[in-house]
């Protein structure tokens, strides 16, 4: 535990700081997020807010890495699947907002450009750490043994929850706050693996200090991002933070707990996947607007209540993920 206050304040501090540098300089850029018209209307006010802010993640992280952690495998595949997803996130952000393209990416190339940074990621993770390609089942502590099926398997699961997060970030504070709560859990889970280096060879140190660097990342962010927000993490940002959640989850062997531990993320996704089925199927919908966080707004929820909500009930589904995780 002695890991957890020092990379936390160096990155909370770092983002704090430069967070007035790169937040004007992006309103002068124009960088600026565009609202969906069909959206609620009170986030039409939100329109020129900067966006890309997922830029103050990059240098924290890597100061945090360069000073706590310890140069191997695993704080390169961490780094990796971070800027990985980051870069992808980047280059949407800059076509939609700097070239003006209001799709940006289009979603086939995000897929393409996503499944192949998780797919090299895991081969990488099997080629250099003792990870293996099998699942623990929670409680029961089996180890299910997938073999070459591990990696179309766990890259369509990991690839929907960056994708969720991506999802989740609608409201101020929101993904950024989940995302927090996430991160700590995963501290706590790298942390108990330095404990008892038995579960695995795995360097847990390293994956302990990302999880609270990122972290930290999410709560200095949250000085900025906060209702009202002076800035949007972007794509940027949000596919950054999925992608450092991911890997937090493959090198401790949880991807099955990912599933508590994310479970905000994920009842987001499956908010949007039921309701295009549903109006693809029947014509009508099941939620007033998908994800689930704006059908709460459209029901008569100030914004703040449903972000509170949604980060109670992050951090009871990753106490929940701790707990099994223990048994």
């Amino acid at each position: 535990m002695s890991l957890l206050w020092p990379p936390l304040l160096c990155a909370l501090l770092l983002v704090a700081v430069q967070g007035p540098i790169l937040i004007p300089l992006l309103r002068r850029l124009k960088f600026g997020q565009t609202i969906r018209e069909d959206g609620p209307q009170g986030h039409l006010v939100k329109a020129g807010t900067p966006t890309m802010g997922g830029l103050l993640f990059l240098i924290p992280v890597l100061v945090c890495l360069a000073i706590w952690g310890h140069f191997s495998a695993e704080l390169w595949l961490c780094l990796l699947s971070f800027f990985g997803f980051g870069l992808i996130g980047f280059i949407d952000d800059f076509l939609k907002v700097v070239k003006k393209r209001n799709l940006g990416l289009r979603a086939y190339q995000k897929l393409i450009g996503q499944f192949a940074v998780i797919i090299t990621v895991l081969f990488l993770v099997n080629m250099l750490t003792s990870r293996g390609t099998d699942l623990i089942v929670p409680i029961s502590g089996y180890h299910w043994e997938l073999g070459i099926w591990y990696y179309p398997i766990i890259s369509v699961f990991l690839v929907g929850m960056v994708n969720a997060v991506n999802l989740t970030d609608g409201l101020d504070g929101l993904a950024t706050g989940t995302c927090f709560i996430a991160f700590l859990c995963y501290f706590l889970i790298a942390a108990a693996e330095i404990v008892y280096p038995a579960i695995s060879e795995v360097n847990y140190q390293n994956v302990a200090v990302f999880a609270i660097a990122m972290a930290g990342v999410c709560l200095g962010f949250l000085f900025f991002n906060r209702y009202p927000a002076k800035v949007f993490m972007g794509d940027t940002g949000s596919l950054a933070l999925g992608g450092a959640l991911v890997i937090c989850a493959v090198l401790t062997k949880t991807e099955i707990i990912l599933i508590f531990i994310g479970g905000v993320f994920l009842i987001e996704a499956i908010s949007v996947m039921l309701q295009v089925a549903s109006f693809k199927l029947t014509g009508k919908r099941i939620f007033k607007m998908s994800p689930l966080h704006h059908h709460f707004e459209l029901s008569g929820w100030r914004e703040t209540k449903v972000v509170i909500v949604f980060w109670l009930a992050g951090a009871v589904l990753g106490v929940l993920g701790l707990l099994i995780a223990t048994l």
